[in-house]
């Protein structure tokens, strides 16, 4: 990764919040490895994050947090140059406001800047199963440059606990982007 990178973070009001709070705690501890790194909560996103961590994340991020209607935040402009946004967990809403073009709030006009842009844009899809028209919603942002990265753990780290298989997700959301750091790879010769 670039050290000269800018990072948004989205978090809408899907079930995942935990995967946001994992994301902050990697780029928290490898800043020296990106320029700049940002947070912007949906409407619904704080509310499902108090239910399922039971914290404020108002209170324990340090990271300048953007209203979900702050359309002066630097990333509601392409010449703001952010590099990578990741939306997660990413609601079936949220990927259908983008899909659709519909920048209604902060979330949606920054990804449809990171997409008129040519930036990285990940979306990290938290519903099951799919219907038909979500399936659609998700082509068309994979067509438009989007990766969609869905919340799908992986057993094969053998996980001990809910945060290492929340990990698994998250390592490939942080691979992604170019950021570099100790994780478990297929084909690694484990000890006994």
């Amino acid at each position: 990764m670039n050290k000269e990178s800018k990072i948004i973070l989205a978090i809408t009001g899907a079930s995942g919040s935990i995967y946001a709070q994992r994301i902050i705690h990697f780029l928290e501890k490898h800043s020296n490895q990106y320029d700049k790194f940002d947070i912007v909560f949906s409407k619904n996103a704080q509310d499902v994050w108090l239910h399922e961590l039971g914290s404020n994340p108002k209170e324990l991020i340090k990271q300048k947090i953007y209203e979900p209607k702050d359309f002066y935040a630097p990333f509601a402009s392409g010449s703001a140059n952010y590099d990578t946004m990741i939306i997660c967990p990413a609601s079936m809403g949220s990927i259908g406001r983008i899909a659709n073009g519909i920048s209604d709030d902060l979330i949606s006009r920054a990804a449809d800047v990171m997409l008129k842009e040519r930036k990285k844009l990940i979306v990290v899809a938290r519903e099951t199963p799919y219907n038909l028209i979500h399936l659609r919603n998700l082509t068309q942002l994979t067509e438009a440059g989007a990766i969609i990265l869905p919340a799908t753990p992986s057993f094969y780290s053998k996980p001990k606990n809910i945060i290492e298989l929340v990990d698994t997700v998250v390592y490939r959301i942080l691979a992604s982007i170019g950021l570099e750091f100790d994780s478990y790879e297929w084909g690694e010769s484990e000890e006994n």
